[in-house]
């Protein structure tokens, strides 16, 4: 069946993306721009009616939200390696991930996009710079993970998905105005995980800087 990746340059989607670049597979990368609010259309709300990225498609099978779609191309695909197929070590990188999904990633949509959770304009500015001060600790928290790594990748011996969050979540720090300087091991990583082969077709597709931070 053919393999479909609906994706945003710069969103989370990224992850996914470099995954299937990593898999050797063919894939058909299909561009969603989300600053003309093509996520909107009828087009794509008939694939993703919640008008998100990313959604992959493997024939007529539609799947959403990243940590599924993850898990499927590991499972798809195992022959990259993308999680360690020791029940243990799967579990610990299992438990990252989500963390990097459900906790760190939202801090940031606080940030750039407080209008979420608030229409008061003072409210909103409150929320955003309460966030960016939480990022820098999750941050920290992201650096200690990359200490810890053992085989060379955040899973393990082979590239996968936490490498690639990682990234973005960093890459998403520097948008925030948090330089990635102040996390010497993670910024570090992070630029290494940039120069992998597939990762940087994905950023060569994306059309991706990898630091904005701004002084």
């Amino acid at each position: 069946m053919s393999l479909t990746l609906y994706y945003a340059p710069g969103a989370c989607s990224f992850v996914p993306h470099c995954l299937l670049e990593a898999s050797g597979a063919t894939y058909e990368p299909q561009m969603v721009k989300l600053h003309k609010g093509e996520q909107y259309d009828d087009a794509y709300k008939s694939i993703n009616p919640r008008s998100q990225v990313p959604v992959l498609k493997d024939g007529d099978q539609v799947i959403t939200q990243i940590v599924a779609i993850c898990l499927y191309l590991d499972a798809k695909f195992p022959g990259a390696q993308f999680l360690p197929a020791d029940a243990l070590a799967r579990a610990k990188a299992t438990e990252a991930f989500a963390w990097m999904n459900n906790s760190v990633h939202p801090t940031f949509t606080h940030v750039f996009m407080p209008n979420k959770f608030s229409n008061d304009a003072d409210v909103q500015a409150n929320i955003k710079a309460h966030a960016i001060q939480s990022y820098r600790g999750l941050l920290d928290e992201l650096q200690t993970l990359v200490a810890q790594a053992a085989g060379g990748w955040l899973g393990g011996a082979h590239f996968g998905p936490l490498d690639a969050y990682a990234l973005t979540l960093t890459r998403w720090g520097t948008i925030a105005g948090i330089d990635p300087n102040g996390y010497p091991e993670l910024w570090a990583f992070v630029q290494r995980v940039a120069q992998h082969p597939p990762v940087a077709r994905v950023i060569e597709r994306e059309r991706l800087q990898l630091n904005l931070f701004k002084a």
